[in-house]
C-alpha cells in the first residue's frame, strides 16, 4: 500500500462511520498519514480524528476508537492502536506493505509524480543575468534550483514555462560596449566599465567579423560593438547553462519590450486604472497603497523611463500569456524588490497572495583547502559557471547547490564535492544506484529473474520493511518540495534512501551463493532492489542529476 492507499482506507472508514450514523461530520477527500519516527508504533499514523472531533462534537480519542473499529475491516490493515489524545497508528500486514514495489516497477519513470497542482499555470523566472559577462557562481545556485523547481512543479502537474530575462537595457549595456571598443584599441577600460580577460575575448571575436570597426566613428562603433557584442555574450551564456542542463522556454528581452511600445503601454493601464499620477515633472506608481514604503517613479524628470516601469510592463506582459502565477527567482541584494512587485500586482488588479511570488536566494562561496576561490582570469573577480563545471562537474555542482535551502548562505567545497567518498552526498546517492545497477547485471549473468509473479508476503525482514517505508514517501516528499519551492527536500531524502538501502543490502542477500537455487525471496528482494533503483532514478532526475550505472 502507498501512502494515498493508507490514506484512501482511513477515508473509507470515515465514511463508513459517518453512514453508520457514528460520527457526524463531512467526509473528506483525503487525510494527512505520515510514517512514524518510531517504528514500533506502526507504518502509518493519522491525526485524522483529532481533526474530526470539533466538527463531530466528540472527544478526539472516542472518534479514534470509531475509526479504529472501521480501519481494521480495512484490506491490507492488519492492526490499528489508539495513542495519546487520538493519534491512530497503523500497521499494514505483509502483502500490502509488499505491494507497493509492485506498483513503483509498473509506474516506473511516473512514480512520485501526481496531479496535486494540475490546476496551476505557473510562469518560472530564474537566472536573469545580464548579458555583460559571463554565468557567474550566484547565477549558477539560482540556475541548479531554477530548474530543479520547474521539474518538481511538472512532476506536480503544474503547467510550467521557464523563462530567463534579459536585462538589454539601460547604461550597462552601453558601458559594455565601451569597454569592449576600449579592449579592441588596445585603449583603458572606462570608468566603472567591465575587465577580465572575457572582455578582450568578446572584442577580438567582434572585430573578427567585423573588421573596419574601429575604424567607424566613435559612435557607430560603440553601436556595433554593443550588437554584436550583446550577440556574443548571449550565445556564450545560453551555451554554458545548456551545458549545465538547463534550457529556457522564453528568453525575454527588455530592450525588445521597450521597442515594442509595451512599456509605455503599461503605464497608460495603469493610469487607467487609477494608480499613477504626475509630481514634480515626473510620473509616479502609488504602490504605498499596497504595502510598499514609498511610491515608485515610472517616467523620470527628464523624460527617461526607470527600470521600475519596464519591471510593471514586465509583470502585466507575463500576465497577458495566461499564466496565474508569476514566480520570480532573485538573489540576496533583491529584498527590496519583494514589496515593489507585490504592489505592481496589486495595482494590476491582481491578489499579490495569489498571482505573484517572490523567492530571495542566498550567496554562495567556493572553497579549496578552506581558502575561498575568487579570482578568474576570465572573468576579473568572479567564478564563472564554466569554471565550476570544468572543477567539479555538472552533477556534483547540481547536486551540491540544490541540496540547501535557497534562502541559507551556502559553501561549496571543491574538495568535498569531487571525493568519491561516503562523505560526498551526491557520490553516496549515486553509488546507491550504481551498486544496484551492477546487483541487477549479476542476476542476469546468474540468470536470477524477478519475473513476472510476485508474493510480496516474503519482504517482511525488519531492513525490508525500513526500505518499503521510505519508498513509500517519495510522492510526498515531491508534492511537498513542489508546493513549497523547496528542492532540497528531494536531495536529502535521496540520501536517506540511500543509507537506507545499504542497510537492507547488508542485511538481507538478494541473490542465491554458489549453486544454490534462486527462490521466490530472491525474487520478491529483485523487486525491492529494482524498485530502490527507480526510485534513486526519478529523485535524481528531478534535480537534474544523472543516475549512473557504473562508477
Amino acid at each position: 500500500m502507498t501512502p494515498a492507499d493508507v490514506s484512501a482506507a482511513v477515508v473509507a472508514a470515515i465514511r463508513a462511520a459517518a453512514a453508520a450514523g457514528e460520527l457526524a461530520v463531512d467526509v473528506p477527500d483525503a487525510v494527512t498519514v505520515e510514517r512514524p519516527k518510531n517504528r514500533d508504533h506502526g507504518d502509518y499514523a493519522t491525526n485524522a480524528a483529532l481533526q474530526l472531533a470539533k466538527p463531530a462534537g466528540r472527544p478526539p480519542r472516542e472518534v479514534a476508537e470509531i475509526l479504529a473499529a472501521h480501519l481494521r475491516n480495512q484490506p491490507g490493515i492488519a492492526g490499528v492502536d489508539v495513542a495519546g489524545p487520538g493519534f491512530l497508528n497503523l500497521r499494514l500486514d505483509g502483502a500490502a506493505q509488499g505491494e507497493l514495489v509492485r506498483t513503483i516497477v509498473l509506474a516506473g519513470h511516473d512514480y512520485g509524480r501526481s496531479t496535486t497542482m494540475e490546476k496551476e499555470r505557473i510562469y518560472l523566472e530564474f537566472v536573469s543575468a545580464n548579458p555583460t559577462g559571463p554565468v557567474h557562481l550566484g547565477h549558477t545556485r539560482w540556475a541548479a534550483l531554477g530548474d530543479a523547481l520547474r521539474r518538481l512543479l511538472e512532476a506536480a502537474g503544474a503547467e510550467v514555462a521557464a523563462e530567463h530575462y534579459i536585462n538589454d537595457a539601460g547604461v550597462q549595456m552601453q558601458l559594455f560596449a565601451e569597454s569592449l571598443l576600449a579592449s579592441a584599441c588596445g585603449e583603458p577600460t572606462p570608468q566603472d566599465g567591465y575587465a577580465g580577460e572575457y572582455i578582450a575575448d568578446v572584442a577580438a571575436a567582434v572585430v573578427a567579423e567585423r573588421p573596419d570597426i574601429v575604424d567607424l566613428p566613435h559612435d557607430e562603433a560603440v553601436a556595433e560593438f554593443r550588437r554584436l557584442g550583446y550577440a556574443a555574450m548571449l550565445r556564450d551564456m545560453q551555451t554554458s547553462l545548456a551545458r549545465f542542463g538547463v534550457e529556457f522556454d522564453v528568453w525575454f528581452s527588455e530592450t525588445g519590450m521597450h521597442d515594442s511600445g509595451a512599456v509605455a503601454r503599461a503605464i497608460d493601464t495603469l493610469r487607467t486604472q487609477g494608480h499613477v499620477y504626475d509630481a514634480d515633472g515626473a510620473v509616479w506608481l502609488r504602490t504605498t497603497d499596497f504595502g510598499d514604503d514609498k511610491d515608485r517613479p515610472l517616467v523620470k524628470s527628464d523624460g527617461a523611463l526607470t527600470y521600475f516601469a519596464a519591471d510593471c510592463a514586465y509583470y502585466l506582459d507575463k500576465r497577458s500569456r495566461g499564466f496565474d502565477r508569476c514566480v520570480y527567482m532573485l538573489g540576496a541584494d533583491h529584498h527590496g524588490y519583494v514589496s515593489r512587485l507585490r504592489a505592481i500586482a496589486a495595482c494590476a488588479g491582481d491578489d499579490p497572495d495569489r498571482n505573484i511570488e517572490v523567492l530571495i536566494g542566498q550567496m554562495v562561496k567556493l572553497v579549496r583547502a578552506g581558502v575561498e576561490v575568487r579570482l578568474s582570469k576570465r572573468a576579473g573577480n568572479i567564478v564563472t559557471l564554466d569554471e565550476l563545471v570544468d572543477a567539479v562537474g555538472v552533477d556534483a555542482a547540481r547536486y551540491t547547490l540544490a541540496r540547501y535551502p535557497a534562502d541559507s548562505p551556502m559553501t561549496l567545497d571543491i574538495e568535498v564535492v569531487t571525493k568519491q567518498t561516503n562523505d560526498n552526498p551526491v557520490f553516496y546517492v549515486q553509488y546507491a544506484h550504481a551498486r544496484i545497477a551492477s546487483l541487477l547485471r549479476n542476476a542476469e549473468e546468474l540468470d536470477v529473474r524477478r519475473g513476472d509473479d510476485l508474493d510480496p508476503s516474503l519482504l517482511s525482514h525488519e531492513r525490508e520493511s525500513e526500505l518499503l517505508g521510505t519508498l513509500g514517501e517519495f510522492p510526498r516528499i515531491v508534492a511537498a518540495a513542489a508546493e513549497l519551492r523547496e528542492p532540497h527536500r528531494v536531495a536529502r531524502y535521496l540520501e536517506q534512501l540511500a543509507g537506507t538501502y545499504h542497510r537492507f543490502y547488508d542485511g538481507c542477500r538478494v541473490l542465491p551463493m554458489g549453486d544454490e537455487p534462486a527462490t521466490d525471496l530472491s525474487r520478491a528482494r529483485l523487486w525491492l532492489v529494482e524498485a530502490t533503483r527507480i526510485v534513486l532514478a526519478n529523485g535524481l532526475g528531478l534535480l537534474g542529476v544523472s543516475a549512473p550505472e557504473r562508477m
